[in-house]
């Protein structure tokens, strides 16, 4: 349950303003529907950065008001502390590496991530460290597939690839965009397999024509 919900949800234009309180919120309504899948809330920005205690409690949180499995924050070994505190408390954490959307006023822009071999060196690091200190997946986001695909060989834990490449262990993508709900958002690895925004469109438009006509409701559609 991606912190992408300030996006497609709510209209914002980076994940930085949703709240922990609007995270439990959506994340309690995905729990609800679940029947066997895993589910992974992202711990919004700010919530795990600072203090690792206060990390945990916010994990903590997460976990008890959700019902969720697990929860998922960004960046590297410099989150070393707040994972190890996190999963001190039992809570099973997945990584995120590549294109870190929290971190867009730092970098200014989504483009591709670790296209150097500097950047690609450190990232190859930094999932390694995050396996070995216990996070049981990596999501790695609009990275170079051949560098995915390196990452991918390198560590015990499967990696989820958002722009990662097929090499990855699974993939993933946000639900609204996918569906075709957002029509402005066309990355390079966006696979849309419906266009239900146009199809809402067309049948709110047909609503007001019926009301506005006198045929809805008929006289079938009313006591």
């Amino acid at each position: 349950m991606g912190d992408s919900a300030s996006n497609v949800m709510q209209g914002n234009a980076t994940t930085i303003p949703i709240t922990i309180d609007e995270m439990i919120v959506y994340g309690r309504t995905v729990v609800r529907a679940v029947k066997r899948a895993m589910v992974i809330i992202d711990m919004p920005f700010g919530t795990y950065t600072g203090d690792p205690i206060e990390a945990q409690r916010n994990a903590v949180r997460i976990m008890q008001e959700t019902g969720a499995d697990g929860v998922k924050l960004e960046g590297g070994r410099e989150m070393r502390s707040a994972i190890e505190m996190i999963l001190r408390a039992g809570i099973p954490v997945m990584g995120h590496l590549g294109l870190t959307p929290q971190s867009i006023n730092k970098f200014g822009t989504y483009a591709t991530r670790a296209e150097d071999e500097a950047e690609a060196t450190r990232l190859l690091a930094d999932a390694k460290v995050l396996a070995e200190i216990g996070c049981f997946g990596i999501v790695l986001e609009k990275i170079p597939a051949t560098l995915a695909a390196k990452v991918t060989q390198s560590i015990n834990v499967p990696t989820i690839g958002i722009g990662g490449g097929g090499a990855c262990s699974g993939q993933v993508l946000v639900l609204h965009d996918m569906l075709g709900l957002n029509r402005e958002f066309k990355p390079k690895f966006l696979r849309v397999y419906n266009n239900l925004g146009e199809q809402i469109i067309d049948s709110v438009g047909n609503y007001i024509t019926d009301v506005k006509s006198g045929d809805f409701p008929n006289e079938n559609e009313q006591y």
